[in-house]
């Protein structure tokens, strides 16, 4: 249970870091590590992590076994990451039609 709450925690770290205007700036470098693109790979698949826990922890649960704090924090920590997810996305959205609309 501590470890899903822990990569829940550090999922969402990683990707309010990512959005943090005071965050050193990255140019990228020669390995790809600590680009954005890694860092947009990694919060995805985090999130996709969460959500195959939480689908393992609702699965055991409906056959009887499981605790059912266990099972309760799992489903909430893949709510937390879709979220964060959707809101990314939100934010990947109008960054780009902001950028469409600029006149060149």
């Amino acid at each position: 249970m501590i470890g899903d709450v822990t990569q829940a925690r550090n999922a969402y770290a990683r990707t309010l870091q990512g959005l943090d205007a005071t965050a050193p700036v990255d140019n990228g470098t020669t390995d790809g590590t600590g680009s954005f693109g890694s860092m947009l790979k990694q919060a995805v698949s985090d999130a996709i992590a969460t959500g195959h826990d939480a689908e393992k922890q609702a699965a055991q649960g409906i056959q009887g076994g499981g605790d059912m704090t266990q099972i309760v924090t799992a489903v909430s920590n893949a709510q937390l990451a879709l979220q964060t997810t959707t809101a990314l996305r939100d934010r990947f959205v109008q960054a780009y039609q902001d950028v469409m609309r600029m006149s060149i």
